[in-house]
């Protein structure tokens, strides 16, 4: 197995035939990176299998719920679990996109400007509480996640491979908060809330988590259970998943159905489109097949969509009001016969 440390420049290749969708191998390392991450989020194995479906996809995750929900713990799990190099961005509002991306320094003995990179160079990227940044600093953010690079002063930076940012946010009604920018949240492969756990999630908790010192807390614990280049690999091998023409064409159907709901004044872009179908794929992967069913659409379109729709009326249960227009989509749009 490779150092789980080490990071995977761009032009490398990681190809690798080993590796297949509905193969022992990925179905092994999928399983146990849900094993692990299951072991520290105590009841809440949904959302981290969501994660780990937006990691193969090659997309980007946003976790909005109220604060104390677990919400950095979970990215912080699924980082711990991948290994490579891992940084934490803190979004305040006085946050500035250089803090983000990097910034041109005058070297004073060379004459010359030297970059120096900011913390999104790294293979996952935790933004905490994003919101509460400037639309001016998320929005440093937009070329990073859809291009894998930085552009600064002219230059061209290209980031580490793989790429993936796990954003957490607030409610857009808490104290402090700012909403992301339409294109900002159209980056994102899906939107997740995590909720408050049941009884015994939270009894586990209590028996899991006493010690009030950092160190000693269960992701800490974590050992990588992958490596970069087989994240990689794992990537590649999803992107193959075979998608028959009927089941491309119920991806379609959904998305011009959200464009033509009377609630809807913007329906799912052809951006979505593209992210709904590799999630689809890592839903199939991770399941074990290698091609992907109109139930593997169905299953991550409720995560994919929603948060990308923009409602004509504009209220404070957008959210619960999308995920229903979603919801209803999928019970009217008919399914592929033979599928």
């Amino acid at each position: 197995m490779d150092q789980p440390n080490e990071p995977i420049g761009p032009e490398e290749s990681w190809s690798d035939e080993s590796w297949s969708a509905g193969g022992e191998r990925l179905t092994a390392t999928t399983q146990a990176m849900l094993t692990a991450m299951d072991s520290v989020i105590d009841g809440k194995h949904q959302a981290v299998r969501t994660s780990l479906l937006v990691l193969l996809a090659g997309g980007h995750l946003l976790v909005e719920d109220v604060p104390g929900v677990g919400k950095t713990l979970l990215a912080r799990a699924l980082a711990k679990t991948v290994g490579g190099v891992v940084n934490r961005i803190q979004f305040t509002p006085d946050l500035l996109p250089g803090d983000v991306t990097g910034v041109s320094v005058f070297n004073q003995d060379r004459h010359t400007f030297e970059f120096r990179p900011g913390p999104v160079f790294a293979n996952v990227v935790i933004g905490d509480e994003i919101n509460r940044a400037s639309a001016k600093t998320q929005s440093a953010l937009l070329e990073c996640m859809e291009e894998h690079q930085v552009t600064v002063d002219g230059t061209t930076h290209p980031l580490e491979e793989p790429f993936l940012v796990v954003a957490t946010q607030n409610p857009v009604e808490s104290e402090g908060t700012y909403p992301l920018p339409e294109a900002q949240r159209d980056r994102f492969m899906a939107r997740i809330a995590l909720g408050y756990p049941d009884v015994e999630a939270e009894m586990q908790m209590l028996r899991t988590h006493q010690s009030s010192l950092p160190s000693s807390a269960p992701v800490h614990r974590l050992a990588p259970v992958t490596s970069t280049r087989e994240v990689l690999a794992m990537i590649d091998a999803v992107s193959r998943v075979h998608v028959a023409e009927p089941v491309a064409r119920y991806v379609v159907d959904l998305g011009r159905a959200s464009r033509e709901h009377p609630d809807v004044l913007v329906g799912a872009s052809p951006r979505s489109l593209l992210q709904l179908l590799r999630a689809a794929k890592a839903e199939a992967a991770v399941s074990g097949r290698s091609y992907v069913t109109p139930q593997d659409v169905a299953e991550v379109a409720p995560v994919v969509m929603p948060h990308r729709l923009m409602l004509r009326r504009r209220s404070m249960e957008e959210s619960a009001q999308a995920e229903a227009i979603t919801a209803r989509i999928l019970r009217t749009v008919p399914v592929p016969a033979g599928s």
